[in-house]
């Protein structure tokens, strides 16, 4: 039985709500806020800054910093080691369900997790986007754009600190596309392939 998984998901694919649904069939516990809450304690910083630099690459980073020093770093580098501990930590009490914050990459080495990447066509993500509140009365193109930028953001932090490929099914155990199958039908294909 698989006790950790992790959901990876481009922007509007449903990610989260599979992960939602996951974690209801299962009982597990659903992460992806609390993480960055959790961050917020573990960094000593504001939940604003965790929530300001969520997923965002330093840009002032040099060689003359050493990697070790964690007091030197700038607060992304402290932010994501923060972060990787309480994903750790999250893992080893296990029966959890983590949504983002490449928790497939820092939780690669768990014998016990299943790690997924959910896509899905650009047209009904952009639907799923326009049902939610926060993008009432934005436009289809603009939606479009919006989109790209997530992903692209996401797919650079991926490649920064965990030298992996956003997206490439290497990475995980299986990738699934919420367009074709439904999310509800994505979460069963996960529930099963835990209970193995």
């Amino acid at each position: 039985m698989k006790t950790i998984i992790t959901i990876s998901r481009e922007y509007g694919a449903g990610g989260s709500t599979i992960g939602h649904l996951v974690e209801e069939k299962l009982g597990y516990e659903y992460l992806d806020k609390a993480i960055i809450l959790g961050t917020a304690s573990e960094a000593q910083v504001s939940v604003n800054s965790v929530l300001k630099l969520d997923e965002v690459v330093p840009t002032n980073f040099g060689f003359a910093q050493s990697l070790f020093d964690f007091y030197n770093k700038p607060l992304n580098e402290k932010l994501f080691a923060a972060q990787s501990e309480v994903i750790k930590r999250f893992g080893e009490k296990g029966k959890c369900v983590i949504v983002g914050r490449n928790a497939n990459s820092i939780l690669k080495e768990f014998d016990n997790s299943l790690h997924v990447f959910i896509c899905a066509n650009m047209k009904s993500r952009v639907a799923r986007m326009l049902e939610k509140e926060m993008y009432a009365g934005t436009s289809e193109s603009k939606m479009r754009d919006i989109i790209e930028a997530v992903d692209k953001k996401r797919r650079k932090y991926c490649d920064y600190y965990t030298n992996t490929v956003f997206g490439d099914a290497r990475y995980y155990d299986i990738c699934l596309d919420s367009s074709r199958l439904g999310v509800e039908t994505c979460a069963d294909i996960i529930c099963e392939l835990a209970k193995k």
